[in-house]
């Protein structure tokens, strides 16, 4: 008789394992099927083994600013890139190993290979037929790549490809500027390559806010050659180098990263076995209050959703997935406010409402630079801008785009505020201690306040500025 689970995950990465955590707390009746690496996206070849990447980068591009800070030496120092690649590696190793673990400890009830529907409650694994109540798919996503550059071969690297390097070429093309086309580019020129970058956008790293973008584009051509506005493409010239075209600019180069997004892994997955009708790139629809595909028992979390490649995102689908296959009727889950960092530096922060999609007519935006901000300055870190937009209605915040040092930060603390639906008066009424880097936020703030007219005198969240950065 075959054994029908309560539940089955397709994919063993991010939103997976949170989904497979969350049903297990109903049921112990669940199977994972995974296909590839263990270890899921972000630990193994995404956030973190980038990040330690940056950390390198930024620690070495400091140095230059050493003897601003009265420290002598700096400029003696060199870059080991084969060690710096080392440590990555090791990192990513450390991280990874805590996450294959759990998966380990499920024994046969994980099973290593490719998942394929032949009916809605059915699923083919290489073979093995394997029926389920429920099912979540959380197959993720791959680096995207036109199929013509594969014969550059192993010239063309991507986010899977980078961190395997044992050194780095002297000369590299970033082909895509969003989120990891803008950290890569900027790490990899820090760490000693020359780069040249290119994006088919005027906008990079998923802002649309025109004065915070131009704050970073200013920034980042102070590093690296960067080319926005024109598709890329690439030839082998007589030399046998890979030349980057784009528009005009033609640029030579030893090895290509392939930044182009990111495709979800839907590919083979025999989805046109679930009786519902799928959009032109193969993808069912669903409600992403419950993660459930049309009136199916089978849930779409994480990447694969192709909505927003953030871990957080990626574990609260697979929060609200596995809450959802346990229940007769799934529950509608109300999303956080949005929040995307890109760990450049100045770093980059878009929440809230994008300034893209705010109703302008009623929208009013506070700014502040931070060339002259004190905190900024102290640190030799003084430059970038924070945009925060407001409702003239009620003051209400909507969001916000940034481009500054120590972003991240600031990010959170809008995200918070904007989630609670606190006002521009709200944030003036909170404590500003001084001197930090989120005075620069107060700044902004009081630029809104202006603006709606919110002034009152007996309320301290009308104390205005003095006007020296010394004190403001």
């Amino acid at each position: 008789m075959t054994h029908i689970f309560d539940v089955a995950v397709i994919g063993a990465g991010t939103a997976g394992l949170a989904a497979l955590r969350e049903a297990r707390r109903h049921t112990h009746d669940v199977v994972i099927v995974n296909d590839g690496h263990y270890g899921t996206t972000c630990a193994r070849v995404g956030c973190m083994p980038s990040k330690a990447l940056i950390e390198s980068a930024n620690a070495f591009h400091r140095t230059a600013k050493l003897a601003e800070l009265g420290i002598a030496g700096g400029e003696r120092l060199r870059v080991d890139t084969s060690a710096v690649l080392a440590r990555v590696r090791r990192l990513r190793d450390h991280f990874t190993k805590d996450i294959v673990a759990i998966t380990t400890r499920l024994g046969d009830r994980s099973i290593q290979g490719r998942a394929r529907f032949i009916a809605a409650d059915t699923l083919d694994v290489d073979g093995r037929c394997i029926q389920a109540r429920k099912i979540v798919i959380a197959t993720g996503s791959r680096p995207s790549m036109p199929p013509q550059w594969r014969a550059f071969g192993n010239r063309i690297l991507t986010s899977d490809t980078l961190f395997e390097q044992r050194s780095l070429p002297a000369r590299m093309a970033v082909v895509g500027m969003g989120s990891i086309g803008a950290e890569i580019s900027q790490a990899l020129a820090r760490l000693g390559v020359k780069v040249a970058a290119f994006g088919s956008r005027p906008f990079i790293a998923g802002l649309s806010d025109p004065a915070v973008n131009d704050a970073l584009v200013t920034s980042l051509r102070g590093e690296m050659e960067l080319h926005l506005g024109a598709s890329a493409r690439l030839e082998t010239n007589d030399s046998g180098d890979i030349d980057v075209i784009a528009g005009t600019h033609r640029v030579s180069v030893d090895a290509v990263l392939a930044a182009l997004g990111r495709r979800p892994n839907v590919d083979d997955l025999g989805l046109e076995h679930l009786g519902i009708a799928l959009d032109e790139d193969g993808m069912p629809p669903f409600d992403r209050a419950t993660r459930r595909i049309g009136d199916l028992p089978i849930y779409l979390a994480g990447d694969v959703a192709n909505e927003f490649p953030v871990l957080h995102e990626a574990a609260d689908d697979g929060y609200i997935a596995g809450i959802n296959v346990t229940r007769a009727a799934p529950i509608r889950f109300e999303r956080r406010a949005h929040l995307a960092i890109v760990f450049c530096d100045p770093n980059v922060a878009i929440l809230g409402t994008p300034y893209a999609q705010l109703d302008h007519t009623n929208t009013a935006i506070g700014a502040v630079s931070f060339e002259r901000q004190g905190r900024a300055t102290l640190a030799a870190d003084n430059r970038g801008t924070l945009h925060v937009y407001a409702s003239r209605t009620d003051g209400r915040l909507l969001g916000a785009e940034l481009c500054t040092p120590r972003g991240e930060h600031l990010a959170h603390l809008l995200a918070l505020a904007i989630s609670r639906s606190l006002t521009v008066q709200d944030l003036l009424r909170m404590p500003f201690y001084h001197p930090v880097f989120e005075e620069g936020l107060r700044t902004a703030l009081r630029d809104l306040a202006k603006q709606l007219g919110t002034d009152r005198q007996s309320d301290l969240a009308s104390c205005r500025p003095v006007g020296a950065s010394a004190l403001d």
